[in-house]
């Protein structure tokens, strides 16, 4: 399978290779699903148990722009998190402040400087076959963005959380630039719901466990780093 994440041509367009075919899939499900943010929020906490050592940050960093439809995953997905209370220091990348890939690597030293500790999730959009569109995935690993071309870009997060949002193969360009605004924004907001029941928010839901600790608000409360022993 191909799978290219999507971006800015010149500035505001890229074609990258979101999660490489050597890169562990936790969870695979169609946004359309209604339990698809249950599932995908299961797999999500379960990747953060394994990487969360205790009093973290749980950052957010939605790749895109606004200026391509297809591409707009990325900040509405921000745009939805803080519009269910997760706290606005923790999300990089909105429609008003996109992160794509002409300010990625200055946003990644941001949060290095920022939330030095913090577990980070990247969000991306994604070309891929035509059965996969309208799948939301959740992979173990960073982002690998400008992979499928060869450019030099910072990996993002220990977790990636990436939208096949149209087909891929053929005037990618265009492809993004006709990508209905209906579908990424169902996906955007499936990806939010799936983030926020992982990691909990304060203001907005119940506080969910993390492999038998507490974690909400954005951060994670477990004492000790475990790994992850089984799939949930």
């Amino acid at each position: 399978m191909r799978e290219h994440s999507s971006g800015g041509k010149a500035i505001y367009f890229r074609v990258m290779n979101a999660l490489p075919d050597t890169q562990p899939c936790l969870a695979r499900r169609r946004h359309q699903d209604p339990q698809a943010a249950r599932e995908l929020s299961l797999a999500l906490r379960h990747l953060l148990a394994a990487a969360c050592g205790g009093g973290q940050d749980v950052v957010v960093v939605c790749i895109g722009t606004d200026r391509s439809t297809g591409d707009s995953l990325g900040p509405l997905t921000g745009l939805e998190l803080i519009g269910r209370g997760y706290p606005t220091e923790l999300v990089f990348g909105t429609v008003d402040e996109p992160v794509h890939a002409a300010n990625l690597a200055e946003a990644v030293e941001r949060i290095r400087h920022l939330h030095p500790r913090a577990v980070v999730i990247a969000v991306d959009a994604c070309l891929g076959v035509p059965e996969n569109v309208g799948s939301i995935t959740v992979g173990a690993g960073p982002l690998r963005p400008g992979a499928g071309v060869n450019k030099s870009l910072p990996p993002v997060g220990q977790v990636a959380v990436t939208g096949v949002v149209n087909v891929a193969g053929f005037m990618e360009y265009f492809v993004l630039q006709n990508t209905r605004l209906s579908l990424v924004m169902s996906m955007a907001r499936v990806i939010a719901e799936t983030i926020v029941a992982a990691v909990g928010v304060d203001s907005s839901v119940a506080e969910v466990a993390c492999d038998g600790q507490l974690c909400s608000g954005g951060r994670c409360s477990r004492k000790s780093a475990v790994t992850a022993s089984s799939s949930t």
